[in-house]
């Protein structure tokens, strides 16, 4: 669990990403959480969005996807939500205390 400053900074650190992870009418898959999975692995914060034929909403996403590979839920802005899983193999993110 992570407390409210380190969410804040997480979230001051995923203003300048790119999303990386749509949601369309597929909806959420086993395969779309696999590839969240890896990329969180590898970058440790990721953005994602929900596109409008989804539906879901992006905080129904982000907290399904967020259950499914266990991961934390940094912020809901709009149709786009941030993810954080401190890797495993490549930590990259310090977070403060």
């Amino acid at each position: 669990m992570i407390t409210s400053k380190q969410r804040a900074y997480l979230r001051s650190l995923s203003q300048n990403l790119d999303t990386i992870f749509q949601i369309g009418k597929g909806g959420i898959t086993e395969e779309i959480c696999n590839q969240i999975y890896n990329a969180l692995e590898a970058r440790e914060l990721i953005k994602a969005r929900v596109l409008d034929n989804s539906g879901y909403t992006a905080k129904e996403a982000a907290s399904v996807i967020a259950e499914v590979i266990e991961c934390e839920v940094v912020s809901c802005v709009g149709s786009r939500f941030v993810h954080y899983k401190e890797s495993e193999k490549k930590k990259r993110i310090e977070l403060p205390k």
